[in-house]
């Protein structure tokens, strides 16, 4: 309980913390028990996940994968993820201005460069092209 006080887990996360201490035969059933109780969800983990990566300026590419990392089906991650590419352009270009200010790149070394940390951040290639090139 304590762990869900703190912060949204996935089951995974859970089962992997609770794996330490405890045998898998004592983990499923507390862990069937807290979904039946409506204490842990993995849908409500997406969704607080995908809003505080977001807000931290974070693409869908990089949020989708450390979904997955911490075992949210893929079909969770697609509908949290399935907004049109206007609103990831628009963080992306937000992301963009606080790290290289608002004047466009220079020369292909700055475009590079841009372009890496951009695709760091988790944001789809052709968003990138479009913002470098444009």
């Amino acid at each position: 309980m304590r762990l869900l006080a703190m912060r949204e887990h996935s089951r995974r996360e859970l089962r992997n913390k609770l794996g330490r201490r405890f045998g898998e035969e004592v983990i499923e059933p507390v862990l069937a028990e807290l979904e039946a109780q409506g204490l842990q969800s993995d849908r409500r983990f997406a969704e607080q996940y995908v809003h505080s990566r977001r807000s931290k300026g974070f693409g869908p590419l990089r949020i989708s994968a450390e979904l997955s990392e911490r075992g949210i089906d893929e079909e969770l991650i697609a509908a949290w993820l399935d907004q049109d590419d206007g609103q990831w352009r628009q963080l992306m270009l937000e992301v963009a201005r606080r790290k290289f200010g608002a004047s466009p790149p220079q020369d292909r070394r700055e475009q590079a460069r841009r372009g890496r940390f951009l695709s760091s951040r988790g944001f789809p290639g052709h968003l990138i092209n479009d913002y470098l090139f444009s």
